[in-house]
């Protein structure tokens, strides 16, 4: 027990965690947005003015109103967008909002832009005249003209931040629905290998052989590699390859001699990765429905080849004779099928070929993945 204990403690050591990636951080992310609008603006405004330095004073003038209204709009309104029956409220508290900050941006434009715009041109011609401040500040704050060009101007930027966001979010809740999806296929495989081998390690404490111990410590390599281990995206092929190993020997030992198992490993396996435990659902399966229902002496074939950074695995086992065996195991495999080929479609789409062959006395499956991640199909 205390070997057991350090070893798993000593595997916990050796989990990396990754670093955070610069992106991630939500206050580097707005700081990159807003660098990116004062650029767009200072295009627009510079290009306008046909001066840059007058361009990029009157678009920190304004900003405030930019930013006012994205973050008022992206916080109280746009939130209510996701709670039901609000969806007409929110679509009227947009037209509110862009109306509002249409009035604050006339209001920051005829108090503090355009003044500071028109003391810029009149330092440098005197009888530089603008109508745009002809009349009271309500008269230019109703001039129609004027108006529709704030409301053009205060959504642009804001807009554009506000699609990002949506894109942001739609991508944040693909990825969450994907990492729960994996983890629900993922967590299939642990009851059926713990369930297998529990049975086996019944029957031999039953018979007080001297394996029992031997046996112990394999499921505890296979169990402490999905509890620990297989939280990662990918893992070093080498590691996936010793636990398929480990799990073989443990059923090996159940079938002794009965078993006519060849096992072939080929190709250089040290440096690879792959998405852990692809291969072992095809493995337990050909013992689960194969060898253990085959009444005869059954078979089993597997070959694992790495090859031109393709990974080509294939596996063969015998069937039971008995139709309705045959049947259940049938329907029990195609579940499990299934299951791998959903794995497959999240984690490596257009990088595999998954075929298989359900034969009246065997069962054949072929899987090939490509290990390189710049390769997108086979």
């Amino acid at each position: 027990m205390a070997l057991l204990t350090s070893r798993i403690k000593a595997q916990k050591s050796l989990k990396v965690k990754p670093g955070p990636h610069l992106l991630n951080n939500p206050v580097l992310r707005q700081l990159l947005f807003w660098i990116s609008a004062v650029l767009l603006l200072l295009l627009i405004y510079g290009t306008a003015f046909q001066d840059y330095r007058l361009g990029i004073t009157t678009v920190l003038l304004l900003l405030p109103v930019h930013i006012c209204y994205y973050y008022f709009l992206c916080g109280p309104v746009l939130t209510r967008l996701f709670l039901p029956g609000k969806y007409l409220q929110t679509v009227f508290s947009v037209l509110g909002c862009l109306f509002l900050a249409a009035v604050l941006y006339r209001l920051d434009e005829i108090f503090i832009a355009d003044p500071y715009v028109y003391q810029y041109y009149k330092c440098r011609d005197s009888g530089f005249t603008w109508s745009k401040l002809d009349g009271t500040w309500v008269e230019q704050l109703l001039r129609p003209v004027d108006f529709v060009n704030a409301v053009e101007r205060s959504n642009v930027v804001v807009w554009i931040g506000v699609a990002l966001k949506f894109v942001v979010l739609w991508y944040e809740r693909r990825e969450a629905a994907f990492q729960a999806e994996l983890n629900f296929l993922r967590s299939q495989l642990h009851p059926h290998f713990l369930f297998n081998s529990l049975n086996n390690l019944y029957a031999f404490a039953l018979a007080g052989s001297a394996k029992t111990t031997e046996i112990i410590l394999q499921i505890s390599n296979v169990l402490r590699y999905m509890l620990y281990e297989c939280s990662a995206e990918k893992v070093l092929l080498k590691r996936d390859v010793e636990i398929l190993h480990d799990y073989i020997m443990l059923e090996k030992v159940r079938y002794e001699s009965r078993l006519d198992l060849n096992w072939s490993v080929t190709g250089d396996i040290h440096m690879q990765r792959i998405t852990p435990l692809l291969m072992f659902p095809l493995v337990e399966n050909a013992f689960k429905h194969g060898a253990s229902e085959t009444v005869e002496m059954p078979w089993i074939n597997i070959e694992l080849r790495v090859q031109a950074q393709n990974l080509i695995f294939r596996i063969s086992n015998s069937k039971p004779d008995v139709q309705d065996l045959a049947q259940h195991a049938d329907d029990s495999v195609r579940i499990g099928l299934e299951n791998i080929q959903k794995r497959l479609d999240l984690i490596y789409a257009g990088m595999y070929r998954f075929e298989w062959f359900n034969e009246p006395d065997m069962f054949i499956a072929e899987l090939e993945v490509s290990l390189d991640p710049q390769k997108s199909s086979l």
